[in-house]
């Protein structure tokens, strides 16, 4: 377990003439760069006291209040070292950086990924990055999973990723996806609305459910179809783990490579040797989910603008719509 080697003590008296007002929301406005979430989990784990005694959140604070606020500050995990990765930057300024994460990184250590992650890679390239997370992620605002290639966002200042992170949290981020997807779509566009939860019976994957889970919204639209597979756009509505993936092979077009949710099933010729042996070669070019995050979109907090990003297809992806294209 990392041991605590400092805390930031901040103490606050409540002035008179202050409206009543939840302490977890005047704490957010109070303490620079904290935010609501954090300060909540101070509070239930007793590291804010109000008069001496520990408080809740929900506690409206009064004239004459005394706060005393105790933030743990730990060390980074002796195991998230700084590693000279090329990284693809597609922008940054003093505040953050979107990065382009190729297939096949791990966007930050965990169990059995402690070395060549996008982490080791930015820890190599800047000091600049927020601390707002726990340690081993710093400046990670979100993540897309391993072999998922595209566009990333982090935060190099507390203030700025707590700004971006509420984005995410409110869903108005512009997130948009292409992916490779088995079959032909009966309509052009649509979308996939169904919960997501941990599969009962593995809890490394997610499924569809009915009454567990989480509510997820996912948007289609075809932009090319090919003779047993189609190039799709796909928009987030919300941001569930492995959402794109769950929700397309939960309407029969899994991901064209994924191994996790049928895309690597050969569906289409199984009886013709000719076809089953080209799909064979199709699905060697794509050793993964052909998943990419093409463009994200959001307001910076600091030019008071909204920005869009764009990225190219991977080597990998387009020549899997090389080969596609082909057969046309």
């Amino acid at each position: 377990m990392t041991k605590i080697i400092t805390e930031k003590i901040f103490e606050i008296e409540v002035t008179g003439g202050k409206k009543k007002e939840r302490i977890d929301i005047y704490l957010a406005n109070s303490i620079e760069n904290a935010t609501r979430t954090r300060i909540q989990k101070l509070i239930k784990a007793e590291y804010v006291t109000v008069n001496g005694q520990p408080t809740k959140a929900n506690y409206h604070v009064e004239p004459g209040d005394k706060i005393k606020v105790k933030i743990p500050v730990t060390p980074r995990p002796e195991n998230t070292e700084p590693e000279a990765i090329p990284l693809d930057i597609i922008y940054e300024d003093e505040f953050l950086l979107v990065i382009n994460k190729p297939p096949g990184m791990v966007v930050h250590p965990s169990l059995g990924n402690y070395t060549g992650t996008l982490v080791n890679a930015l820890l190599h390239y800047t000091s600049e990055l927020s601390e707002l997370n726990e340690p081993g992620r710093p400046g990670i605002v979100h993540r897309i999973d391993k072999e998922t290639s595209g566009l990333l966002l982090v935060a190099k200042d507390e203030w700025t990723h707590s700004q971006l992170a509420k984005q995410f949290a409110d869903h108005s981020i512009d997130r948009e996806y292409w992916a490779v997807c088995w079959g032909t779509f009966d309509k052009s566009s649509g979308e996939v609305i169904g919960n997501i939860a941990r599969s009962k019976k593995d809890r490394k994957i997610f499924t569809v459910t009915e009454d567990e889970g989480k509510h997820a919204h996912t948007y289609y639209e075809v932009i090319e179809e090919f003779e047993f597979a189609s190039l799709v756009r796909l928009k987030l509505k919300t941001g569930r783990t492995h959402q794109i993936r769950v929700h397309m092979s939960y309407i029969n077009h899994p991901i064209f490579g994924d191994p996790t949710y049928g895309g690597r099933k050969i569906v289409y010729g199984l009886n013709l040797p000719k076809m089953k042996s080209r799909v064979e070669n199709l699905l060697k070019i794509m050793n993964r989910q052909a998943l990419h995050a093409k463009t994200l979109g959001f307001y910076h907090p600091h030019k008071k603008e909204r920005v869009y990003f764009d990225s190219n297809l991977p080597d990998d992806i387009n020549d899997l719509l090389y080969e596609l294209k082909k057969t046309m």
